[in-house]
């Protein structure tokens, strides 16, 4: 199977610059799993399509403004700073740029009150660092830190809540769970008073989700591991639903994967934590969801392979095609998708 299967034309004027005013007013689309069939709604309307006796998964992770920008103590160049996964005793995870200025017990000051020591260099500019600082680290990382958009993104966001879902609550993504951006907690209400329930999971977005394939040959990817967490109160009201024959749906590819991961390790659902680094693309059986709300991914992404797995890739890249030519937003500010068996 080739990257290339998984490309599309994209004009770049579709990319979503900013973020739309009222959350749940962006587009959805919506694709029958088995037909393809399409139907051009708003997201508000996501209410027509989940059923009495779903439940419906979140992911509650919350994003921290993870971009530091400092520089090197014994030379004053510039060097920025992504965390990516926090590992204990203040050491982190890091996307460091330009890693090549660096060495182990290199000193990055970004202030008079934080600084890291780098303890590790590894590939893809994947670099460990130690943070030293007085007081508490998140509070600082807050008064100093940028959020991280993605770099497709170039306008600046004057609202740092709108990068953030409005049920995101355990810190710790480098990058948001888009396909949950679009739910208000009014639209949230109207849901759960419709009967269906609502659950929460935890995956820290890092570069198993963002990293793009760079190999021709999709098999050959390397995933990356991201943390994730379910509570036993959410295990057992998905195993309910699946004993029932309820529907399961994730809302985000992050909810997905954790999903997928449990089950596949288990063969039910279970309070557990760990580290994921599943790829699901075209060939793998789902074991855990049923439907799928979701943004539009970028071409030849682990993510959109994700999703061409849930129908199937010429299903997917038609999809596509019709959002382009009806000029939906694309990535993470963009518009969404909802896929799952429509019929009543």
């Amino acid at each position: 199977m080739s990257t290339e299967d998984f490309d599309y034309e994209l004009p770049k004027e579709l990319i979503a610059q900013t973020p739309t005013n009222n959350r749940e007013e962006c587009r959805l689309l919506v694709m029958d799993k088995t037909t393809g069939k399409l139907e051009h709604k708003h997201f508000y309307d996501i209410l027509d399509y989940l059923h009495k006796g779903d439940t419906l998964v979140i992911n509650d992770t919350k994003v921290i403004p993870a971009r530091l920008i400092g520089v090197k103590e014994s030379t004053g160049a510039v060097i920025e700073i992504l965390l990516l996964k926090e590992l204990g005793s203040d050491e982190w995870e890091c996307l460091s740029k330009p890693q090549k200025r660096l060495k182990i017990g290199t000193i990055v000051k970004f202030s008079d009150e934080l600084s890291c020591e780098v303890t590790e260099l590894k590939e893809e500019g994947i670099t460990k660092v130690k943070f030293i600082y007085e007081g508490i680290f998140l509070e600082i990382l807050d008064r100093l830190g940028e959020m991280p958009l993605p770099p497709y993104i170039h306008e600046k966001l004057e609202d740092k809540t709108m990068y953030n879902t409005v049920y995101a609550k355990n810190n710790g993504s480098a990058a948001a769970p888009t396909a949950g951006l679009h739910f208000t907690k009014e639209l949230l209400n109207k849901i759960k008073e419709k009967g269906i329930d609502i659950v929460s999971v935890t995956l820290h977005v890092g570069l198993g989700t963002f990293r793009p394939v760079e190999v021709s040959d999709v098999t050959k990817h390397h995933m990356h591991t991201e943390y994730y967490e379910m509570s036993a109160s959410t295990a057992n009201i998905l195993n309910k639903a699946k004993e029932e024959g309820r529907r399961i749906i994730a809302v985000g590819t992050t909810s997905t994967r954790t999903l997928e991961t449990i089950m596949t390790k288990y063969n039910k659902f279970v309070e557990c934590s760990g580290n994921t680094d599943i790829f699901i693309y075209p060939g793998y059986t789902f074991k855990a969801i049923d439907g799928l709300i979701t943004n539009f991914h970028l071409p030849k992404s682990t993510l959109v392979m994700l999703v061409a797995a849930l129908t199937s890739r010429e299903m997917i890249l038609n999809a596509y095609k019709k959002a382009v030519e009806e000029k939906y937003r694309f990535f993470s500010f963009g518009d969404a998708m909802f896929i799952a068996d429509t019929k009543k």
